[in-house]
């Protein structure tokens, strides 16, 4: 199988990349074939502008309709152009990255904003009163898993149900369902390293074994289980999740995943 990696992460001396080549490691001993796109180290370009629509010539530059004609026209960037040849190519997509002030680095999320363009992972597919794309759950990466590599400073119990920062399951929804449930990805859960910056050896073995299973399960371990928009659980158009789905004391964030 084919893995895409999305490495964000400045140092090439860190945790996060230590992490990511103990991945890759696993993933190339367990015969599969491992890109990664380094996106410190490519310079990737985390803004969305006029540079990234030449044939936009004139008028008020509106980001979805310029980069849907972009995208029809095969006029995107070449940079954008060789992310999305490698996500086609890829049967599994990890991003890595540590969590910034609760959510990815400026430059994944702009790698996200630039790559994921209109016509490619989102506006596809028919918008009717029967069904309302091809998203969350359907879409370009249907039959494609995804999940997050993380590192985070604080303490486990800081991110518990309790703790004073949020659940990480909850910071990390806009990212799993909004992000890559989106485009049709399975998102499997995410694998957390808490107190990153303090980590011994010991912890550090322990948490590389861990990772070598979760690498060895990639393609076997069940993906968090988000009800379906098209497969009638929520109703069209207004996507409200259906009376008869909705479970007592689960709503928000927790309502759209279905009993395991």
């Amino acid at each position: 199988m084919k893995i895409l990696i999305v490495f964000a992460h400045p140092e090439e001396l860190s945790l996060n990349a230590s992490l990511r080549d103990i991945a890759i490691n696993q993933l190339e001993m367990d015969g599969h074939e491992v890109k990664v796109s380094n996106l410190y180290r490519q310079k990737f370009k985390p803004i969305i502008d006029r540079d990234d629509f030449k044939n936009h010539t004139e008028g008020r530059l509106k980001i979805p309709s310029a980069s849907s004609k972009a995208f029809q026209e095969n006029a995107l960037t070449e940079d954008v152009l060789s992310e999305q040849e490698k996500l086609l190519w890829a049967d599994a997509v990890i991003l890595q990255f540590p969590l910034w002030w609760f959510s990815m680095p400026a430059i994944l999320k702009g790698w996200v904003d630039r790559v994921f363009s209109f016509g490619f992972a989102y506006g596809v597919g028919e918008h009717s009163d029967k069904k309302w794309g091809n998203r969350y759950g359907e879409g370009v990466m249907a039959g494609k898993r995804a999940m997050l590599l993380l590192t985070i400073g604080g303490w486990a119990e800081h991110y518990s149900e309790f703790g004073i920062n949020g659940q990480i399951d909850d910071l990390l929804f806009p990212i799993n369902h909004g992000i890559l449930f989106y485009p049709g990805f399975d998102v499997l859960p995410q694998f957390v390293i808490h107190r990153a910056d303090r980590i011994d050896e010991e912890t550090f073995e322990k948490t590389a074994s861990e990772l070598r299973l979760r690498m060895a399960g990639l393609f076997t371990q069940k993906p968090i289980a988000y009800h379906k928009q098209n497969f009638g659980d929520y109703t069209i158009p207004d996507m409200q999740l259906k009376l008869s789905l909705r479970k007592d004391g689960f709503s928000g964030i927790r309502a759209h995943i279905k009993d395991n």
